[in-house]
């Protein structure tokens, strides 16, 4: 498992983990990326109940700068979970504002680059999202953005049911 501690200049090297994309026939491996400042896939389990939560190989990022890096350098990802707040100051502030920009970047900031990237890159987004966040508010927030996106430019993806979600959400929140 690697763990990315996010750097805001991309010419920085994190903690010794060089990130190289995979390449198979000029393409990269599908990977799983999981976006929380403090929590492992397998912490997400024990309230998620969603069993992709335990395999292994997931990358984590703990900021939005390796968010967009590892994406930028991999490709998008397969399968994305997204925390929504990233930094202490998250826990104690009730409201955001999601355009000041000198306010720490939060999961929703991360989701709305990610289709904006997908957007200007014709590329589809990640075949499943997880929202793991125990913030009911950053929750709906970027479950919105999803639910905005899916219904403007479909998912890209064959066969969307009850049965095959394309976006879990944590079940404990009231959304």
């Amino acid at each position: 498992m690697q763990v990315l501690l996010g750097l805001k200049d991309s010419h920085q090297k994190d903690a010794g983990n060089s990130v190289k994309p995979i390449l198979i026939n000029n393409k990269v491996m599908s990977y799983k990326l999981f976006l929380d400042d403090v929590r492992r896939p397998a912490t997400a389990y024990s309230y998620m109940e969603l069993p992709i939560l335990l395999e292994p190989d997931w990358i984590i990022v703990r900021n939005y700068y390796a968010f967009i890096s590892i994406i930028q350098k991999k490709g998008v990802p397969n399968v994305i979970a997204f925390d929504h707040d990233l930094a202490d100051i998250h826990y104690k502030v009730q409201s955001f504002n999601y355009e000041d920009e000198n306010y720490e970047k939060t999961g929703y900031h991360c989701a709305k680059w990610l289709l904006d990237y997908c957007l200007d890159n014709n590329e589809k987004p990640p075949q499943r999202i997880i929202i793991h966040s125990m913030n009911p508010y950053g929750s709906a927030n970027i479950k919105s953005l999803f639910d905005t996106y899916y219904k403007i430019h479909g998912t890209g993806l064959p066969d969307i049911s009850e049965n095959n979600p394309v976006l879990d959400i944590n079940p404990y929140l009231r959304i």
